[in-house]
């Protein structure tokens, strides 16, 4: 489907895309790369080019991470009453809302996601999450301490905290929710009073660049919200500058720790939310048809490009077959097409370099002695689409089971008892998130202690909330998005001593 073959108000919805090739966003206007180069942005559906994005380089980083400092140094954005930017905030989130119809089809367009998911994910969680961010702004605070000082003797003290905004803050985001991650970046700095300089996927960039007008718009200080699309030299001058006060990223494990390594020698602060492997643990006395179900919207949601996707089955061996059984049947059943058409339950994958790594981990499996009960194949000759996929008969060295495959691909496993299952869900290097499926407290309740992973979830799966820290154990990161702890980690946490 190229742009022409859209509705017609899916067509309205693009006119941003009336220009082709796209700019930077750097103080408050799009500019051009600085030295001309561009890549291209592709539909996965169709593996044809909708546009063009810049291919930044250090001196566009450069350019933009100035204007951010500027900002926040001379504008008043950072020393607005904390209610005006609180207004500024929400009026971005209607206007996000607003233009929900173009930026979900934008998603679409550059990432191949289901638009129903990009309307309901990216936009109004989105939304929603710019607007109990904006609470924040109002709500930071410090504490009054009682000190136990006594020299010189009679002088007293009066001691307080304070809660700054840390400064520049640099946003690297992923392609499989381009604009909810952004928003989970860009929202909580601005909240504070931060400025921001944010490097989108070079897959997905279309909607970073347009949320920085809207932006704009809503009353954001022009150089408060900067956009420098680019590949991975881009990224390494972000995250190398000596401008930016701390970096948030989301992303894989190894892109993290290379972020880790560079960002050491400035010691800037870093949130990494890395790769999962997470396990979905189904007990005997679950619910056999809902926790089937919820394996299938564990794995396959996005297309399984999903971070806390639960790619690791694991099912009381008495119930095993059951539910694997109802799982590839689900598998089996649903409609594979563009994320345009409302009627698909599963889109392509983001490229077609993911789209070869996910079948080539299907392949490797099957050469390794496993078997594979559906999917495991590309869709047509055009388009980046792949069957969904259910393993079974893995063991727990096969590359399949180990390694984050991001793409909709489960690996069933047998288990009888507790203390096994704990065992075999703990047997990996990542600790991002679990689900427990089960009708049984005491079971549940021994479980959730147990799992290391940051987030654990019961008889559900991938449930995000604005208020619940997202982040990992492990090689799945350090720090945690949304909620409190996204705020405090945008700000710098001062002691004052006076003596009275």
């Amino acid at each position: 489907m190229n742009l022409a073959d859209l509705s017609a108000e899916n067509q309205r919805a693009i006119g941003f895309l009336a220009r082709r090739r796209r700019g930077n966003f750097i103080r408050g206007a799009e500019c051009a790369p600085a030295d001309g180069a561009y890549l291209a942005v592709v539909d996965p559906a169709t593996e044809m080019q909708v546009a063009e994005a810049p291919d930044s380089t250090a001196a566009d980083v450069d350019a933009a991470v100035r204007s951010a400092r500027a900002t926040f140094e001379d504008s008043p954005w950072s020393r607005m009453r904390p209610a005006d930017r609180e207004a500024v905030l929400y009026r971005l989130s209607t206007l996000i809302e607003a233009h929900g119809d173009e930026l979900s089809a934008l998603e679409t367009l550059q990432g191949g996601k289901l638009q129903g998911i990009a309307r309901m994910v990216d936009v109004g969680a989105g939304a929603e999450f710019v607007r109990y961010m904006a609470g924040w702004a109002t709500k930071l605070e410090g504490q009054t301490l009682q000190p136990s000082l006594g020299f010189p003797p009679g002088v007293q003290y009066h001691t307080w905290t304070r809660r700054e905004a840390l400064g520049v803050v640099g946003a690297v985001v992923p392609w499989n929710f381009p604009l909810a991650i952004a928003l989970w970046k860009i929202a909580p700095a601005l909240a504070t009073g931060c400025t921001v300089v944010l490097k989108p996927s070079p897959e997905t960039p279309l909607t970073a660049l347009r949320l920085a007008e809207l932006a704009v718009e809503a009353g954001l200080p022009a150089g408060a919200l900067n956009v420098v699309c680019g590949g991975p030299a881009a990224g390494a001058a972000l995250v190398a500058h000596p401008g930016i006060d701390k970096l948030s990223f989301t992303g894989s494990t190894a892109t993290g720790k290379a972020i880790a390594r560079s960002a050491a020698d400035h010691l800037t602060r870093l949130t990494l939310e890395l790769g999962g492997k997470s396990p979905l643990i189904v007990l005997e006395d679950a619910d056999i048809d809902a926790a089937a179900a919820g394996a299938a919207m564990g794995i396959f949601f996005n297309q399984g490009q999903v971070c806390t996707a639960g790619s690791r089955l694991f099912v009381q061996r008495r119930i095993f077959e059951q539910v694997v059984q109802r799982l590839a049947h689900a598998a089996e059943g649903m409609k594979i097409g563009s994320g345009f058409d409302p009627t698909v339950q599963l889109g392509p994958l983001v490229s077609k370099r993911q789209m070869e790594r996910v079948i080539g981990y299907v392949d490797g499996a099957r050469s390794d002695g496993a078997t594979v009960l559906t999917g495991g194949a590309r869709v047509g000759e055009a388009g980046c689409f792949v069957r969904p996929t259910v393993l079974v008969d893995v063991t727990p060295r096969m590359r399949a089971v180990r390694e984050e495959i991001f793409g909709p691909v489960v690996c069933a496993q047998p288990f009888d008892s507790v203390d096994e299952v704990v065992q075999m869900a703990n047997d990996t290097p990542f600790g991002l998130a679990a689900s427990v499926w089960s009708n049984n407290l005491s079971s549940v309740h021994r479980l959730v202690p147990l799992l290391k992973a940051g987030t654990v979830w019961i008889n559900c799966h991938n449930m995000l909330d604005n208020n619940l820290p997202l982040g990992g154990f492990k090689q799945s990161g350090q720090g945690k998005d949304l909620g409190r702890a996204a705020v405090e980690a945008c700000t710098e946490l001062k002691s004052v001593c006076m003596a009275v």
